[in-house]
């Protein structure tokens, strides 16, 4: 489960660095879940052949990630701001607790509404 995930996340970082065929091939077997038996139906390949296909634009995906680390630098980025958002409320409470202590509380309710 985990590895469809990364392919699907680096889809959609690196998808249209594809082929058509590849974008359409893994868009049929990851996002509408379609067997590699009824992509070769439709598409007029063997199964194997779909399953090639499909591997090879794994490979390419995980190959620009290695080279590239869009996906990596994202998820960094989103965990630093996942903390900065935690500690913006840390020191808005400390805020809200040494102001309530110098301010009386109708001033407290007027500046931050009810406690």
């Amino acid at each position: 489960m985990a590895k469809n995930l990364d392919v699907i996340n680096l889809f959609d970082i690196y998808g249209e660095m594809l082929t058509q065929k590849q974008q359409d091939f893994i868009c049929y077997y990851y996002n509408d879940d379609l067997s590699l038996a009824e992509i070769a139906e439709n598409e007029g390949i063997t199964r194997q052949g779909v399953r090639d296909a499909i591997k090879r634009a794994e490979a390419q995906l995980f190959a620009f990630e290695e080279h590239l680390g869009l996906y990596r630098r994202n998820e960094t980025l989103k965990s630093g701001l996942e903390e900065i958002s935690e500690l913006i409320k840390l020191v808005t409470e400390i805020t809200k607790e040494l102001i309530c202590h110098h301010l009386s509380p109708a001033l407290f309710v007027l500046y931050f509404g009810s406690t």
